[in-house]
């Protein structure tokens, strides 16, 4: 999924934590993706991967990835 196509359900802390409810979001068959938020402004931004990420679905998806999203561990 092109980043540019979705819309945002949730923020995360960084990488680790996108890759990770991204995972859980295609594990139930739905699509994502995950960008840089507006947050990062550091001229060594391109190098690291640190600061929080926007975790993108389809419009259609919203509802169901942000259920997926908010159930709590067990």
């Amino acid at each position: 999924m092109d980043p540019d196509e979705g819309v945002v359900v949730t923020v995360v802390a960084g990488e680790t934590e996108a890759e990770l409810a991204c995972g859980l979001l295609r594990s139930a068959g739905l699509e994502c993706a995950y960008r840089d938020t507006e947050a990062i402004d550091s001229p060594i931004e391109d190098f690291i991967a640190a600061g929080p990420r926007e975790i993108l679905v389809r419009e259609s998806d919203l509802e169901v990835a942000k259920q997926l999203l908010e159930r709590p561990a067990v």
